[in-house]
């Protein structure tokens, strides 16, 4: 993963720079000219963009508005290496968003304390602490960014099921390992086989939300389970994966059986090439639908598809809503003739 992409059309500059960047221990990239630049920040979301003013193609201040205004590289601090170091010149790049602006020639101790800083502050400020993926304001920026757009899109909604148990059982030191498991896999699947701009948040706790198209919806869901599979094991206890589900002592300290976590997956998509009638506020009813349904459904997946001639309305907020009551209602009948719920149904209403 690239810590810092430095972007010069001089290579003599640009490898001095990366020379300077490396010997602190910072993974770096080069890229000679402004449109590739602003490919590689969509691509691989570096930590930190050190930006010349003068490129052929797109100049520094013009890549610096592309990557201010796509929601998945907003946050990525750009140090701006001014060949002139006249007020109007510091002025322009500050207004479009740059950090840091430092005339040519530049002092090497100089660049390293902004580096330094600037990668202290974003961590700080705009990234989850522990996953390191953006959310907030960013996810909001990138949901109303698709609801805008003339193209389709699919929203990706992932969470753990029986988090909570796994939680109790193994701690919440290994529970913050399994959330970054999963934002890990999330990332490298749309690195791999996602869309250059498609765009991965972390909404909290085990919550994630990856951003796309409608035809990377089924790959990215088929590689992020394989991957999940694979490596979920080294966080399990060997005797839990030889049972297949979790032993635990329960608050009265009577032992209980859990099963291991799976991966429920709910996905919004619309269709329609025409912007979307919804709201965030809306979608994201919906979303807590589909959830509620994956997380029910034999295979962990559950997606609602748009309407394309209508937007949302009252009548799929009460369908949302009476699905959830009527569960609820089910759970309370049923235990109030039974007075004890099923394992199944105890998993279920873990679920909820």
């Amino acid at each position: 993963m690239t810590d810092i992409l430095v972007v010069d059309d001089e290579l003599i500059d640009a490898l001095s720079i990366q020379e300077t960047l490396e010997e602190e221990g910072y993974q770096t990239a080069a890229i000679l000219n402004g449109e590739d630049a602003v490919h590689f920040a969509f691509r691989e979301t570096p930590h930190l963009i050190i930006l010349d003013t003068l490129l052929p193609g797109i100049d520094g201040y013009e890549v610096t508005r592309q990557v201010r205004d796509h929601p998945k590289s907003m946050h990525i601090p750009i140090i701006m290496l001014g060949a002139y170091d006249a007020l109007a010149d510091r002025v322009h790049a500050l207004e479009l968003g740059v950090d840091c602006y430092i005339p040519k020639p530049f002092h090497r101790d100089e660049l390293i304390a902004h580096v330094v800083r600037q990668l202290h502050r974003v961590q700080q400020n705009s990234l989850s602490p522990l996953t390191k993926l953006p959310g907030g304001l960013q996810l909001e920026k990138a949901i109303h960014a698709k609801l805008n757009s003339l193209q389709p899109w699919s929203l990706l909604y992932l969470d753990f099921d029986y988090f909570k148990a796994y939680n109790d059982s193994y701690g919440f030191l290994a529970g913050n390992r399994m959330i970054v498991l999963l934002g890990h896999l999330c990332k490298r699947a749309v690195f791999e086989y996602g869309n250059e701009d498609d765009f991965v948040g972390h909404v909290g706790g085990d919550d994630f939300v990856i951003m796309t198209t409608p035809d990377r919806v089924e790959i990215l869901r088929e590689h992020i389970l394989d991957y999940y599979k694979e490596e979920c094991a080294a966080l399990y206890r060997p005797e839990d994966l030889v049972h297949g589900f979790i032993c635990g002592l329960d608050r009265k300290r009577c032992p209980y059986q859990a099963p291991l976590l799976s991966l429920s997956i709910a996905v919004i998509t619309n269709r329609a090439c025409s912007r979307s009638r919804y709201t965030a506020d809306t979608i994201g009813t919906l979303v807590a639908e589909a959830k509620l349904n994956a997380k029910l459904s034999n295979h962990n997946f559950f997606q609602i598809f748009l309407p394309q001639s209508r937007g949302y309305t009252e009548h799929s907020h009460a369908r949302c809503s009476l699905a959830i009551s009527n569960i609820s209602q089910l759970f309370a009948i049923d235990h109030a003739h039974s007075n004890k719920l099923s394992l199944r149904e105890e998993a279920v209403a873990e679920l909820l």
